[in-house]
């Protein structure tokens, strides 16, 4: 078995002495189906544990959120759009933790990625900007972010591959939450929103070009990028602007330049004082979905998109952090990845302005999820199978760990090293594998 780094399964925002210690002690899970409000439920999970933080065993902790783009376009009534690739996963997922004894650190095992596969093509997806461009033109929206898909079979150990995305270089706000046949794991470089006390704040990130000298003077220089994020930066303003302190509302930092994975990136703070008397589902109704992943107007964005993207974002451009009882630290599932018992999924697009050329966007929404790719990729052992007939086998118990929800890890700083091939790696299959079910032969 490979080590990919010694990791312990927690979502983004918990403290670093708290995550080795985490005891889930209740769940709630909610799909779009369900009807309801998920603001609210949401709000009452969380004001059952919103109780003074103790170190104490046994002690509260705080709860885990992640948020669905479906979810957050709920939220503010927008469309939900198409149905998402990994019905697995819940659309809102509440887990309340409290403090355990402090646990070893997991070794993640190896894993394997086969071939991607997108559900569209770069000409789909350069036609739905050109749509988006149209829309623009008739005054409907100024930006909206067009996002695919792709996933590809995979097999081994889960906890690899939450390791492997979670510990990418940037992640700021990586981390994993798992549930009965899924697993959710980010590599997210954007905060969300972070609430302490009466003072909450939102971190836009809208701009993105190679992690080099002439990509950095570029995406300073570049208009068309300015301007996208200006938008982004506004509609967050206001977004904030409806659970603020008349006049309260502030832009603390502006395009400033920060580096993830192979990319730079752009990202602005916006700063408000909440309102005496406001709650977490006001708050959640106020900016959600994430203004940088979906644009402006907001609900016209989604009603736009709901009609381009083939299918939907699943946990992707949604949510994903952790809630105490006077603080709130969410971040954006961009660079996110989520796993069923059978693919592991990826998201990643741009957002779109009157001055975006086509196939620009498509090559961007390509480096962002290649980033993600090549980080498997170079940690993988290789392909679950080379017979094209079929890829079929699994290791033995990583099906059924991942469906008891029990396979989940994440790399939160964590070292994670290159594993040394197994003696079966490169031959197309592993040791304990199955036979494949339509050739009969053991892979």
């Amino acid at each position: 078995m490979s080590i990919l780094g010694a990791v312990a399964p927690a979502p983004p925002g918990v403290a670093a002495g708290c995550r080795d210690r985490l005891v889930e002690v209740d769940r709630l899970e909610w799909r779009v189906g369900d009807g309801g409000d998920p603001a609210a439920l949401a709000a009452a999970f969380c004001d059952r544990f919103r109780v003074p933080h103790e170190g104490a065993e046994g002690a509260v902790c705080g709860v885990a959120v992640l948020v669905s783009a479906a979810a957050g376009a709920v939220m503010v009534g927008g469309a939900t759009g198409a149905p998402s690739p990994v019905p697995a996963v819940p659309d809102l997922v509440l887990v309340a933790y409290a403090h355990g004894p402090a646990r070893p650190a997991v070794e993640a095992g190896g894993f394997s990625v086969g071939p991607w596969r997108a559900s569209w093509s770069g000409a789909d997806h350069a036609k739905a900007v050109v749509a988006v461009q149209e829309a623009i033109g008739r005054g409907e929206v100024y930006v909206a972010n067009v996002v695919g898909h792709r996933s590809a079979p995979w097999s081994g150990d889960p906890a690899g591959i939450a390791a492997a995305v979670a510990g990418i270089e940037g992640a700021a706000w990586g981390g994993v939450l798992s549930g009965a046949g899924w697993l959710v794991a980010s590599g997210s470089p954007e905060a969300f929103l972070t609430v302490a006390g009466e003072r909450a704040a939102t971190y836009p990130i809208k701009g993105t070009a190679p992690a080099t000298a002439a990509g950095r003077a570029a995406l300073l220089g570049s208009v068309k990028e300015r301007a996208e994020h200006v938008m982004i930066v506004d509609l967050c303003r206001n977004d904030l602007a409806r659970v603020a302190v008349p006049g309260s509302v502030e832009v603390e930092r502006l395009f400033a330049l920060a580096r993830w994975d192979r990319l730079w990136q752009a990202e602005s703070t916006v700063v408000c004082r909440i309102a005496p008397g406001t709650g977490l589902a006001a708050v959640l109704r106020a900016v959600c979905p994430p203004g940088s992943v979906t644009g402006t107007p907001k609900l016209a964005m989604l009603g736009l998109v709901s009609g381009l993207e083939p299918v939907g974002r699943g946990p992707a451009m949604g949510a994903f952090g952790f809630v105490q009882e006077d603080r709130v630290r969410l971040g954006v599932t961009i660079r996110t990845v989520a796993v069923d018992a059978d693919r592991v999924h990826v998201w990643a697009g741009g957002g779109v302005t009157w001055r975006s050329v086509p196939d620009a966007e498509v090559a961007e929404a390509e480096a962002k999820a290649g980033a993600v790719i090549a980080r498997l990729a170079s940690l993988s052992s290789g392909t679950p199978s080379r017979s094209r007939r079929c890829g079929l086998w699994r290791v033995r118990g990583a099906r059924r760990a991942i469906r008891r929800g029990t396979g989940a890890a994440g790399g939160w700083g964590s070292r994670v090293r290159r594993r040394t091939p197994a003696p079966w790696a490169g031959r197309g299959g592993a040791a304990g594998a199955r036979p494949c079910r339509r050739c009969r032969r053991r892979r």
